[in-house]
């Protein structure tokens, strides 16, 4: 956590000195959809946002991914408030995707197969509630489906040990700060990014290669 800390800092610093100027490279938080398509949503957490953003953006289907906060109970908390652990809220990820080209069940399966699921409010040197392994769902369907893929997952002993994810009811989403939008792809160079997230999202994008958008 103090990693992330340290370069989210520097990368504060850097976007206070900047953030009159325009961003040119590609934001894939949003993409252009036919606005008759009807699409849903699913909210995930899996440690650090900026590594869950990047996955899921690659993802045919998903037309946008929001990095925020949810599952606590301060309103409209900042990223310190959050790093404070005092707000309850998690890291997550807000995806919005078309249900005609990519499941619910297809994002539960890159939900589990890019973090542990196995330990407790920490992901590698993330430690703290706000980087625990979280659904939360937004009705019965989903929750069915959710804790149907969690309990076929602990059968298989696919994991050394039990999944500790906590399926929860949607109970609130804020939108994380500017500067942790698209933050991996606007900042590949960057120290968290280059030696934590790269090498993730180049084992994702083979592992998932059947699923991901053609521009990837």
């Amino acid at each position: 956590m103090m990693q992330k800390l340290l370069f989210s800092g520097i990368m504060a610093l850097c976007v206070l000195a900047s953030c009159a100027q325009k961003q040119t490279k590609k934001d894939m938080s949003e993409t252009k959809t036919d606005p008759n398509v009807k699409t849903a949503t699913a909210y995930f957490g899996e440690g650090c946002f900026w590594c869950t953003e990047a996955f899921f953006q690659r993802i045919e289907g998903v037309v946008s991914v929001r990095s925020g906060y949810g599952g606590g109970h301060v309103e409209n908390p900042t990223y310190e408030q959050v790093c404070d652990k005092n707000t309850g809220h998690a890291e997550v990820t807000k995806i919005e995707y078309d249900p005609a080209k990519v499941s619910y069940e297809d994002l539960l399966e890159v939900f589990w197969k890019t973090h542990d699921p196995t330990t407790m409010n920490q992901q590698g040197n993330d430690v703290g509630p706000q980087y625990r392994s979280v659904i939360f769902y937004l009705n019965d369907e989903q929750k069915e489906k959710a804790i149907h893929y969690k309990a076929a997952l602990d059968a298989s002993h696919a994991y050394a040990k039990p999944i500790v994810t906590a399926i929860e009811p949607f109970k609130n989403y804020y939108p994380a700060e500017d500067y942790h939008q698209n933050y991996y792809n606007d900042h590949p160079g960057q120290g968290y990014c280059s030696f934590v997230i790269r090498p993730k999202v180049e084992k994702f994008e083979k592992v998932f290669k059947h699923k991901l958008k053609k521009e990837n």
